[in-house]
C-alpha cells in the first residue's frame, strides 16, 4: 500500500524530446529561448543522442537517435518531433520501481539501466500511466558502479 512516508520521487528532473537533428534542434533552444546546451552525449545502450539544458532545477533532454533500429527513430516515425516523456528523479529506484509494478504499471525496465548524464533509468509504460512514458532516474553514486 502506498505511505507517503515511503514516497521517493523527488522531483521532475527532465522533459525529453524527440529530435530529428539535436544541432538542428538546438538552434531553437539557444537562439529563441536563450537556454545554453550544457553537454552532448551518446547513451549507447539507449541508441540515442543527448543534449541537456537547464531550466531552473529541470532539464530540457533533446534526444537524437543514432540509428534507424533506435526507440526515437521509430517515436519519429510514428509521431514526429515533440515530447517524449518525462523523467523524475529518485534516490530509491527499485523501490519506485517494485512500488509501480505492486500498483499494476508495467514496467519497460524491470530493473535499472545506464543513461544519460551518470544516471540509472527506467522506463514505465505509458498504458500504465496515463498516455505518458514516464522515465525513474537516480543519480549514480561512485558505489553503484
Amino acid at each position: 500500500m502506498y505511505n507517503k512516508k515511503e514516497d521517493m520521487i523527488k522531483k521532475i528532473d527532465h522533459l525529453g524530446f524527440a529530435v530529428r537533428s539535436i544541432d538542428g534542434a538546438r538552434i531553437f533552444y539557444e537562439q529563441v529561448l536563450g537556454l545554453r546546451c550544457e553537454r552532448i552525449e551518446e547513451v549507447a545502450s539507449q541508441q540515442v543522442r543527448t543534449a541537456f539544458f537547464s531550466l531552473g532545477e529541470t532539464h530540457i533532454e533533446l534526444l537524437e537517435p543514432t540509428g534507424p533500429d533506435s526507440p526515437i527513430a521509430k517515436f519519429l516515425e510514428r509521431n514526429g518531433e515533440g515530447m517524449h516523456h518525462i523523467g523524475y528523479e529518485s534516490d530509491d529506484i527499485e523501490g519506485d520501481l517494485a512500488r509501480a509494478d505492486e500498483q499494476g504499471c508495467r514496467l519497460i525496465n524491470a530493473s535499472p539501466v545506464a543513461g544519460a548524464d551518470n544516471k540509472r533509468i527506467a522506463f514505465l509504460h505509458p498504458r500504465s500511466t496515463h498516455g505518458v512514458l514516464t522515465e525513474i532516474c537516480q543519480k549514480e553514486t561512485p558505489c553503484d558502479r
